[in-house]
């Protein structure tokens, strides 16, 4: 079995409920490795605790999660070259990452956003500055129904980015500006979030083998 198997497989033994996204959480990664190895950019956005759950997901991307992901020999050479002092220092700190950006942190743009313009629209401006085709946005909504996420989507997808989306079981109106859509088999926003998370897991231990470990897609 390998790597990328073992994830999906421990995934749906502790959670049978979500035997359901087999393909569409493969269909994730591939198109979040994609991105990756186009040189693109993840995106990812929510409210309140998919706001966090954003966070998460990019602190997974953005350094080693499972694997210590040791930077290039290369490299390593440019900064001894450049600081023979502490070079080696430098490198021993430094870790591969998956380049991931969270558009609930930045508390002045956001403060600005919503003064200025229709609050609903304070993730859809911020991927309308810096969205690029081969980028790809997290969409995340309990409801599936959040109208600043729907933005967002709808922004993403004009501009040629792939969007992901993480809800409850019906999908809400996200589903409909979705290249795909994760809906997990509750109503409860709790426990909505509460399977969201081993997902996104999943997702990035996956990624993180394939990216910087043995594992191939």
């Amino acid at each position: 079995m390998t790597s990328r198997h073992k994830y999906i497989h421990q995934l749906f033994k502790r959670y049978p409920n979500l035997g359901h996204l087999g393909e569409d959480i493969e269909e994730v990664i591939s198109i979040m490795h994609d991105c990756y190895l186009g040189g693109s950019t993840i995106y990812a956005c929510g409210n309140g605790g998919s706001a966090s759950d954003s966070e998460h997901i990019v602190g997974e991307l953005m350094k080693g999660f499972a694997l210590p992901r040791t930077i290039s020999e290369d490299e390593k050479k440019v900064f001894l070259d450049l600081y023979p002092d502490n070079g080696i220092e430098i490198s021993e700190n430094l870790q591969q990452g998956i380049p991931a950006v969270s558009l609930v942190s930045s508390s002045a743009l956001m403060t600005a956003i919503l003064n200025d313009l229709d609050p609903t629209y304070v993730f859809a401006q911020q991927i309308y500055s810096v969205g690029r085709k081969g980028d790809v946005l997290i969409a995340i909504s309990t409801s599936g129904n959040s109208s600043n996420v729907i933005n967002a989507a709808k922004v993403a997808l004009a501009k040629g980015l792939s969007v992901i989306s993480l809800t409850g079981q019906t999908g809400g109106e996200l589903v409909k500006y979705s290249s795909v859509s994760l809906k997990v088999p509750s109503t409860n926003v709790g426990h909505i979030q509460e399977y969201h998370l081993p997902i996104y897991h999943c997702i990035c231990l996956v990624l993180e083998d394939i990216c910087f470990g043995k594992e191939s897609l």
